[in-house]
């Protein structure tokens, strides 16, 4: 019990870094601050400042939940099986979400969002680490490409998981140089169809590989 508290410890650290900030600026924030900006970066709503204690809540304090949550209900512990790849995909995921939720807070209390691709960067840089990961990932009903075929089938799972993880590393390769030299509307576009394209392809073969089996 004593091990797995401190192997938690820095996660724990990680997340409650956006809440130390806020807690840091709260005083130096106005009632109203902006609350949703547009793709070109205008501020199209504002709210109360003490809306802005979801984002800590609903992004790393919330997923880090739910992942510490998940090997506790996997009905045939795969999840453990994992061993510390699921540990590292828990602190990437959170490192993540605690970025973004910090960004967000920072570009509250500035009023300013200069570059909406620096969101889309982040994403496509967890889609590239997921990447490298997605073929270690056993079969599991909570993380990774979870379709019919891929969960009645370990041969599919795993030829499934190959070819998604290098579309996800070679997809958020592509994000990045997008988000980096790319303007802000194309780019937005861009993300959109990769996204769509490393999401359906692995589906889709998914499938086909489980009806070749069958044959």
């Amino acid at each position: 019990m004593k091990s797995t508290v401190q192997k938690e410890l820095p996660v724990i650290a990680i997340v409650l870094l956006p809440f130390f900030y806020l807690a840091f600026i709260w005083n130096t924030l106005p009632d109203k601050v902006p609350m949703h900006w547009n793709l070109q970066g205008e501020i199209d709503r504002f709210g109360n400042k003490s809306e802005l204690i979801l984002i800590p809540v609903l992004l790393p304090l919330l997923i880090y939940v739910i992942l510490l949550i998940i090997p506790k209900i996997d009905p045939k512990n795969k999840i453990k099986n994992m061993g510390n790849k699921y540990q590292t995909i828990k602190i990437l995921l959170t490192i993540f979400l605690s970025t973004l939720a910090l960004l967000i807070l920072y570009s509250s209390k500035n009023k300013s969002f200069e570059n909406p691709n620096y969101i889309v960067l982040l994403i496509g840089l967890l889609y590239l680490i997921l990447g490298n990961y997605f073929k270690t990932i056993k079969t599991n009903y909570f993380i990774g490409i979870r379709t019919p075929w891929t969960l009645e089938n370990e041969t599919v799972w795993k030829e499934t998981h190959k070819l998604g993880g290098k579309m996800w590393f070679i997809g958020g390769l592509i994000i990045i140089l997008s988000s980096l030299l790319v303007e802000k509307q194309t780019n937005f576009t861009l993300f959109i169809i990769i996204t769509a394209i490393i999401t359906i392809i692995p589906i889709v073969y998914s499938y086909l590989k489980f009806q070749n089996h069958k044959k």
